[in-house]
C-alpha cells in the first residue's frame, strides 16, 4: 500500500510535469495528454524493453493510468490554481516520483536476477527516462543532463540495491528517504554535476 500510494504521488507529479511543458510549448489537448502520460509511463516502458519484460504489461497499470488521466485533466482546467501548489511542492512531489519509480525499477531488475549493470539501467531510466523523453518530444535540451543534479540519485539507488547493500523494508525505506533528500537538496541548493566545455577557436 505505501508504494502504490508513492508511485502514485510520482505518477501525478510526471504527469503534471509533462502537461507543462506541453502547455508551454502550446501544442493542443491531445500533445498536453500525450506528453503528460509519455513522462509518466515512458521510462518503465524502455525499462521493460531492455530487461526483457513485455512492452504489454505497461497495460495492466489501469489505476495508474486513470490518476494520470485524471490529474492532467484537472490542470487543464484549472491550470491557475493547481500552479500555484505546483511550485511550492511540484519539485517535492517530483523528487519522491524519482525515488520511489528509480527503486521499483531496481528491484524489478533483481527480481529477475539480471547483473548489476541492468539494475543500475533499469533506475536510472524509470526515474529519469519518462522526462527525457518528453523534453526530447518538446525540442527542448534533455533537463536530465545539464539542469540540476537529477539522474544520479536514480543511479546511487540502483546501485545501492544491486550491490544488495539495501534488504528489507527498513533499509529500502532509509534509502528512499535518502533520494528524496538528495533530490530536494540539489534544487535547493543549485548542485551541478561538473560541466566540461570546447573552448572556442
Amino acid at each position: 500500500m505505501t508504494w502504490d500510494m508513492l508511485t502514485v504521488i510520482g505518477t501525478i507529479a510526471f504527469s503534471i510535469s509533462g502537461a507543462i511543458v506541453a502547455m508551454e510549448e502550446d501544442l493542443d489537448i491531445f500533445g498536453v495528454l500525450f506528453l503528460g502520460f509519455i513522462t509518466a509511463f515512458g521510462g518503465g516502458a524502455i525499462r521493460n524493453i531492455l530487461i526483457g519484460v513485455p512492452v504489454s504489461e505497461l497495460w495492466s497499470q489501469g489505476l495508474f493510468f486513470q490518476v494520470s488521466f485524471f490529474s492532467i485533466l484537472l490542470f487543464v482546467l484549472f491550470p491557475n490554481i493547481l500552479m500555484k501548489h505546483w511550485h511550492s511542492w511540484g519539485s517535492f512531489f517530483d523528487a519522491i516520483g524519482l525515488a520511489s519509480f528509480a527503486m521499483q525499477g531496481a528491484l524489478f531488475a533483481v527480481e529477475m536476477g539480471h547483473p548489476l549493470s541492468a539494475v543500475i539501467v533499469a533506475a536510472v531510466l524509470t526515474g529519469s527516462g519518462g522526462g527525457l523523453i518528453r523534453d526530447v518530444l518538446a525540442n527542448r535540451k534533455p533537463m536530465v543532463l545539464h539542469s540540476e543534479v537529477y539522474a544520479l540519485w536514480a543511479l546511487v539507488g540502483g546501485l545501492f540495491i544491486g550491490m544488495g547493500w539495501v534488504t528489507g523494508g527498513f533499509g529500502l525505506f532509509l534509502l528512499f528517504v535518502l533520494l528524496v533528500s538528495g533530490r530536494v537538496c540539489s534544487y535547493r541548493f543549485q548542485w551541478k554535476l561538473p560541466h566540461r566545455t570546447i573552448p572556442s577557436m
